[in-house]
């Protein structure tokens, strides 16, 4: 056997060892051993991390982190939307964070270059989402629904510059509500309107205004006035643009940047310029140029409708028929509208009120049947309440007028004035918690009770129970309210209903 004559005299032993012995690595002039090259290569590694003395420790451009006060008001407003979505019968859904790249594309326009694109990790093209709205469209077709009132809490991204003051960011949480299925018209539509008005009357955020117009309108007006069909969405996202900035700097983008020739923007600049209420929509309607559409005149009807309907919610003074309204995302197709805050004089060089919109929705009949192979349509009509510019605007109330803020919602401390009393409290507290009671101890053995008693006030804790030998002795426990400093003596089986009732009286 040739393999034998390794060996050469040698025995196995000994080759063996050589076979096991690390291997060494040979270089011009010099020859290195397996440990020296293992710490060469560690050491190039490390060397760049250490080198990063200037390294700053900071969150990604346009997203936050919430400390526990923020996240009080941020939960109550929360608090105050899901409960009115559920008091109109919305049911609870959540989807992915993000989806197959191809489910997002061509569906906002424009906007579209501000999607999150995700790094390949295994054959699938994925983006982060965008909004609330396209998922479940997705959702709706793919598990082939006809029917759904639902309600969608979650994060959102967007690739846009963050403007931090007014609430802008990249990464923000968007709360929506959509109706979908064939319903008769603007029934839907009129609710998520009231829905709209009954949360932002809810979070006291002052007076508001709600604009809406009609996608069909829209496109109605742009035909008539000479816009190529091909460019209705591109002139629409300019005119969305007219809550931002002037008619003028709007006129030259569509002239300049989109070829709209100057006297079809003036055509244009004569309707998107007027606001009113139902006065002005029955001035549309006398219109010669704009009743020559079919579809405007179909829009001007369903708005006409819908004003019926929120006349008889007693909500029609907050709405506001705007021929500027556009809604530059491509899949709207009737009813759209936007929710601003409303400023005084006084307010009105106050940036943090100058947010723009708070709430916003439309119909879009189309967008399920995008998903659907054989294109069969949902009509669909929901809102979404612009939860970071509302939680700013609170915010900054709250430091204005040094409102403290309760980071926990804790009702009872346990606490003692003497040592080796641990187990003593550890068994107490267990009997608050299995009642159900919010309650918390100092992690310490022998804590002082001064210090337990100043914890309670820093924290805004109602009330103390105390145990001691006195009170162990006895079978009774002290009950101290925070607020007075009065304390009574409970028996020790009465404790957990006295608790109980003193919180249902405050």
């Amino acid at each position: 056997m040739p393999q034998l004559g390794l060996l050469h005299g040698r025995s196995w032993a000994a080759l063996l060892r050589q076979l096991l012995r690390p291997p060494r690595v040979v270089c011009i002039g010099a020859v290195y051993s397996h440990s020296q090259v293992v710490e060469a290569v560690l050491t190039s590694q490390l060397k760049p991390h250490q080198e990063k003395s200037n390294f700053i420790i900071k969150t990604p451009k346009g997203t936050r982190d919430l400390s526990p006060q923020q996240m009080v008001v941020r939960e109550k407003i929360l608090d105050v939307i899901v409960s009115c979505f559920k008091r109109h019968g919305a049911k609870g859904l959540d989807t992915p964070a993000f989806e197959l790249k191809e489910m997002l594309t061509e569906k906002y326009g424009e906007d579209s270059g501000l999607i999150y694109d995700l790094k390949d990790q295994g054959g699938e093209l994925l983006s982060l989402r965008y909004d609330l709205t396209v998922p479940f469209a997705r959702y709706m077709a793919m598990n082939k629904l006809k029917k759904m009132k639902r309600y969608h809490v979650g994060k959102v991204w967007r690739r846009e510059s963050p403007t931090i003051v007014q609430g802008r960011y990249r990464e923000f949480c968007q709360c929506d509500f959509d109706i979908a299925g064939e319903f008769d018209p603007m029934i839907p539509d009129a609710e998520c309107l009231k829905i709209i008005c009954e949360i932002l009357s809810g979070l006291q955020l002052g007076d508001f205004l709600i604009k809406v117009n009609d996608r069909r309108i829209l496109d109605g007006m742009f035909a008539i006035c000479g816009v190529p069909e091909s460019k209705f969405h591109t002139v629409c996202s300019s005119i969305d643009k007219l809550d931002k900035i002037s008619w003028k700097d709007v006129r030259h983008e569509m002239v300049a940047k989109k070829g709209v020739a100057p006297e079809v923007a003036d055509r244009i600049g004569d309707y998107v310029q007027c606001h009113g209420g139902l006065s002005l929509l029955e001035q549309m309607f006398q219109d010669p140029r704009l009743t020559q559409s079919k579809q405007a005149l179909e829009g001007l009807g369903d708005l006409k409708l819908l004003f019926e309907y929120l006349t008889l919610f007693g909500i029609a003074e907050k709405i506001s028929f705007d021929l500027s309204l556009a809604r530059g995302l491509d899949y709207y197709t009737g009813v759209i509208y936007e929710a601003v805050l409303v400023q005084t004089p006084a307010q009105a060089e106050d940036d943090l009120l100058n947010v723009g919109s708070v709430a916003a929705g439309g119909r879009y009949d189309g967008l399920v049947g995008m998903f659907n192979p054989k294109g069969h349509k949902v009509p669909c009509v929901g809102l979404s309440i612009g939860v970071e510019r509302i939680f700013s605007i609170l915010e900054q109330r709250m430091k204005t007028f040094g409102e403290k803020i309760r980071t926990t919602e804790t009702q009872v401390f346990v606490a003692t004035p003497q040592k080796n009393f641990l187990r003593e409290r550890l068994k107490l507290i267990a009997e608050l918690w299995d009642a159900g009671i919010k309650a918390e101890l100092l992690y310490k053995n022998n804590p002082k009770l001064l210090t337990q008693l100043h914890y309670c006030e820093n924290m805004g804790i109602p009330l103390v129970v105390i145990i001691g030998e006195q009170e162990l002795k006895e079978g009774v426990i002290k009950l101290r309210s925070v607020a007075s400093r009065e304390e009574v003596a409970i028996k020790r089986e009465n404790l957990v209903a006295e608790i109980q009732k003193r919180l249902f009286e405050s």
